[in-house]
């Protein structure tokens, strides 16, 4: 093992692990391809990885064959025009480097003893099947009917607070850490072996492994590493010194998402630094008076009618104002616990999960932005200064995670903002539960990449018919202009059927050129420097390309799909630089690598046995992770209206940090509602803002440690993510346990680091932090609960459930989620035990939460839901944010036919009506009125038989209920105040969302009537209870 400041003979830390990825024999984490030996030879030369003759520029160095230089021959088939070279080895070998082999993944996982990649489709990494009824992993002999939250031991602990930092591979090892490409050469280019780069207080600067990206390492002063002149030099690339200045720069327009703003701390706030920190807390932490509301029992059984009327807020922290008033809005952070228990035996307790829901990379209205040439962060454990530091005075301060007390460097004891010298807590990164940093060149193992774009095309037959080709390109050709990026960003085409067509857009070429690999059994890549090109020099052959390629294979007779080697060719294509890939799929892939077969049994929908949730190759994983290692996320868009194993394909995007769409039964004639939903939510996509070779790590105050992530990632060292492309509309979750007593601290913090390159190509460290107090009662852990963060946590831990053990299970364990924490909280809080089913004020709507997953498609019985759509449903509970999850599970039912102004809100000078919200009952329906069915992803108008006359012509403009079209999508725009209002309201919804909700008005005799009342929760149906007969179970259960 090194010492601090002597580098390991490779240049790597030794002794790395991963979580998700193994590390191979030699220790060195994985990378994006094993390194060829455990020791590089020490003839690294300059020109491996990017060319350093030319700076900030990505050559593309895809070799493989040769071609006979045959002038216009567009069909590279089979060996005719190849001569193949017998010492080709597959993915991602260039000239220059040591050659990746075909599956990195695979040295890397079956060698050497380290704690070996689990790969089951669970990113948990103690996933193994568990006894029915419990979540919770590494326990062998669980009551049969328990929750145990008794976490297993090997856990990814928080940075620890230590004297004498030790090279290993937990978070406080990273040095100023970057996400490189995983050029594995690259990174031995800035240290040739047992060449040591010593700094002034004697750590290693040279960063060469994943884990040392967004932070962690003992430099206290980070610009001490521009003191290594190898580095610049090799990276070929001069950083400007950045001025320090303070700038909010608001996020590039996002269309149609009026987002609501960061309206928690706005801006700056002034405070005097008394009552912050764990040493300075004045209210004391038991004063329950600040929730009178929440010390009310309710029995369920006599006020079961508890949800609110206005949309449900989280509940507010127990904390001192001044403390709160600076916290972390909960729509990008919040906790299951705002009440964190002191003890694991107190949480064990509970019965309830604690976990982190995070939505990190959200558009914000509002955004500090921070350049200036020092990041302070703690010297033990690497956490960013925030709000919820103590200062000792003006020259110290103490971390909140683990309790060092560190120097204020120089630079921060001058606040740019007041112009006064010595006030260090009034920064503004003091002042700002979230913040961005514009990062140092020290964050960056590389130039930063520019934004590539790749899109591949499923043109089979089958592709052809459902005209989705005519969609896709026209948005393109209208947002071709609004793709984030800048001189720099690279767009390329492929399509497929049963070859390989690559399009060459050189500039000077007259039109595009199509080039056609036949032999889909060792693709490569014709003329890899025309394929991927710089958008502004060769945009009008990329729109030529994008008018004529809708019409090039309308008479094809194609039917096969070669998805497995064209997602192969496009990871060649773009492994030099990454960037994102979007990949439009129509059916089941049948030919090469990757082919699958059908495995739905139609009759066998509704039974909740035997239903594969899992994938059927391990091919579609092992890409993800070779793109993840070259900073490629795929996304993956799936128009069909047959099985096309979605459990498989979606592989590509889980590992990889993409996002899937789904769209089932797409046809650009028989079903316009899809072709619309389509064209809105490619707009968001083409347009929204992207962040490229991202890594995102979570720390916590010490004594709390992370052992589970959910989301879509690879978690690429204990506890960090590598996320190669971040969206904002993307979520995370995390499961944590109280790993040492909290007896001593009133306060724990929890920090996102999340570090990205811009599409202006900007490096940027996004930081969110969040304080919550600690408490030692039981009945201060249930004040503070959160339902819908639980409900979340607990859809997250369900649906790896269904994938390692069955969906019965997971549904086993969703209900006994609620008996264990209610029976908790009967047995230990309440002190006269009644009759009914008792609960504390913050559960109220916990059992209804849990009956709505219980019916939502991800876990439902006995329906009809197809396949591909459970498992789609499971994806959208792993990648979105919490608030749009609780919308899809428990929708939102309003009455539209008497909208009115009062109490309507305004936002830029429209008047939004805010009718109230009804519980989804039948009971709440009436045949004289229209209710509008808000399940996030789809909107349903229900016009009851008698609705008035003035609902029908003022708002749909028919003159009687007869004449409503049975397939009415739209409302017409009327001159008349109900018309406007009550578009302003269903717009409003939409644009609060960054996927497109279709409308469907809907008859009382419609045959969709049954889909509206499938949604109705608190009903019965052929195979769920209703709330009541649900809380009578719970009643039973609990009251043994």
């Amino acid at each position: 093992m090194s010492q601090p400041g002597i580098p390991a003979s490779s240049g790597a830390p030794t002794g790395l692990q991963a979580q998700n990825g193994a590390a191979s024999a030699s220790g060195s984490p994985y990378t994006n391809g094993p390194v060829q030996n455990a020791l590089m030879s020490s003839q690294v030369s300059v020109s491996q990885g990017y060319n350093s003759q030319l700076p900030g520029s990505y050559p593309h160095l895809i070799p493989a064959k040769t071609l006979n230089p045959v002038s216009e021959q567009s069909n590279y088939g089979g060996s005719q025009s190849v001569s193949p070279l017998s010492n080709y080895q597959g993915p991602g070998q260039t000239l220059y480097r040591p050659p990746v082999a075909s599956n990195p993944m695979t040295s890397s996982i079956r060698s050497g003893p380290v704690p070996q990649m689990p790969l089951p489709t669970s990113q948990n990494p103690a996933a193994t099947p568990m006894p029915s009824g419990s979540f919770l992993p590494g326990t062998n002999l669980p009551p049969p009917l328990n929750w145990q939250y008794n976490y297993p031991s090997q856990t990814n602990h928080c940075p620890r607070a230590s004297s004498q930092p030790t090279m290993s591979g937990n978070t406080n090892l990273t040095g100023h850490q970057y996400v490189s490409s995983g050029d594995t050469s690259l990174q031995n280019n800035f240290m040739k072996s047992g060449v040591p780069s010593n700094t002034n207080n004697g750590s290693m600067v040279v960063h060469n492994s994943y884990d040392e990206i967004e932070g962690g390492g003992f430099l206290a002063t980070p610009q001490l590493t521009n003191k290594n002149p190898t580095m610049s030099r090799s990276v070929g690339y001069s950083y400007p010194s950045l001025p320090p200045g303070y700038q909010n720069t608001p996020p590039p327009s996002t269309t149609g998402m009026p987002l609501s703003s960061l309206n928690y701390p706005s801006g700056p706030q002034a405070f005097t630094q008394t009552p912050l920190g764990a040493n300075h807390l004045t209210a004391s932490m038991s004063g329950l008076s600040l929730h009178p509301e929440g010390l009310r029992v309710i029995n369920l059984l006599q006020e079961r009618n508890m949800l609110p009327s206005t949309p449900l807020k989280p509940p507010v922290p127990n904390l001192h104002e001044d403390i709160q008033k600076l916290n972390c809005n909960p729509e990008l952070f919040r906790c299951t616990l705002t009440s964190i228990p002191q003890t694991q035996a107190l949480l064990n307790k509970a019965k309830l999960p604690l976990g982190l829901l995070l939505h990190p990379f959200k558009d914000l209205v509002q955004l500090p932005v921070v350049t200036s040439s020092t990041i302070v962060r703690c010297r033990s454990c690497r956490t960013y200064i925030n709000p919820f530091v103590s200062f000792l005075d003006q020259r110290r301060w103490k971390c909140n995670l683990c309790y060092r007390v560190n120097d204020v460097p120089e630079e921060f004891m001058y606040n740019p903002l007041t112009r006064v010298y010595g006030e260090p807590h009034r920064r503004p990164e003091v002042q700002n539960a979230t913040i961005e940093f514009m990062a140092p060149s020290e964050y960056m193992l590389r130039p930063p990449q520019p934004p590539v774009y790749l899109f591949v095309f499923d043109v089979s037959h089958n592709a052809v018919e459902t005209g989705y080709l005519n969609s896709v390109c026209q948005s393109l050709l209208d947002n071709l202009d609004l793709l984030p990026g800048n001189t720099r960003t690279k767009i390329g085409f492929i399509t497929f059927d049963s070859t390989i067509h690559f399009y060459s857009l050189q500039e000077g070429l007259s039109q595009p050129q199509m080039l056609i690999v036949s032999d889909i059994e060792d693709v490569f890549i014709p003329m890899p420097e025309n394929l991927l090109v710089n958008l502004n020099e060769s945009k009008e052959l990329v729109q030529d390309l994008l008018k004529s390629l809708p019409q090039m294979f309308t008479k094809t007779l194609e039917t096969q799909s070669a998805l497995g080697p064209a997602l192969q060719a496009a990871f060649k294509l773009m492994s030099p630089t990454g960037g994102r890939m979007s990949v439009f799929q129509t059916q089941l892939p049948t030919l090469g690598v990757g082919a699958l077969k059908p495995r739905e049994e139609p009759n066998q929908r509704s039974s909740a046995k035997d239903i594969h949730l899992t994938p059927s190759t391990d091919f579609y994983k092992k890409l993800a992770l070779d793109c993840s290692g070259q900073q490629v996320a795929v996304d993956l868009f799936l128009l069909s209206g047959q099985y096309s194993d979605l459990a498989s394909l979606g592989c590509i995007s889980r590992y990889s940090a993409g996002s899937v769409y789904y769209y089932p039964s797409y046809h650009h004639q028989h079903n316009p509602v899809q072709v619309q939903k389509l064209h809105k939510e490619l707009q968001r996509y083409l347009t929204r803002k992207i962040g490229f070779e991202a890594v995102m790590r979570i720390r916590c105050t010490k004594g709390l440690s992370i052992h589970t992530f959910h989301g879509n990632f690879f978690v690429r060292s204990t506890d960090l993510l590598s996320l190669p492309n971040v969206n904002p509309d993307a979520g995370y979750a995390v499961q944590m346990s109280v790993e040492e007593s909290l007896t001593d601290t009133q306060l724990v913090s929890f920090q996102s680091a999340l570090l990205y390159t811009s599409s202006k190509g900007e490096r940027r460290i996004r930081v969110h932090t969040l304080c919550l107090p600690v408490v030692s009662t039981l009945n201060e852990v249930f004040l503070g609960a959160d339902v819908q963060a639980i409900s979340g946590l607990l859809a997250n831990m369900a649906v790896d459930r269904s994938v390692t053990a069955s969906l019965s299970d997971a549904r086993d364990a969703l209900v006994n989620a609620v008996i264990d924490s209610l029976s908790a909280y009967r047995s230990s809080v309440l002190s006269n035990q009644q009759p009914g089913l008792m609960v504390p004020f913050s559960l109220r709507l916990f059992p209804l939460f849990v009956l709505a997953l219980l019916k939502q498609k991800s876990f439902q019985t006995g329906t009809n839901a197809r396949l591909d759509e459970r498992i789609f449903a499971m994806c959208q509970v792993k990648n979105q944010p919490l608030v749009y999850l609780m919308l899809t599970t428990h929708p939102s039912l309003y009455r539209v036919d008497n909208l009115s102004d009062e109490g309507a809100i305004n936002i830029n000078d429209r008047t939004i009506p805010q009718p109230p919200i009804l519980q989804l009952s039948v009971e709440k329906l009436s045949r004289d009125g229209a209710f509008l069915m808000d399940a996030g992803s789809v909107l349903m108008l229900w016009v009851g038989k008698n609705c008035g006359q003035n609902f029908l012509s003022q708002v749909l403009g028919v003159q009687n209920y007869a004449l409503i079209p049975q397939t009415m999508t739209d409302l017409p725009e009327l001159d008349t105040p109900e018309s406007a209002r009550t578009i302003a309201f269903i717009s409003w919804l939409r644009e609060q969302r960054p996927f497109y909700p279709v409308l469907y008005v809907i008859r009382d005799e419609s045959p969709m009537k049954a889909n509206f009342l499938q949604y109705m929760v608190e009903d019965r149906t052929e195979s769920a209870l209703s709330y009541y007969e649900f809380l009578l179970h719970i009643q039973q259960q609990v009251n043994k």
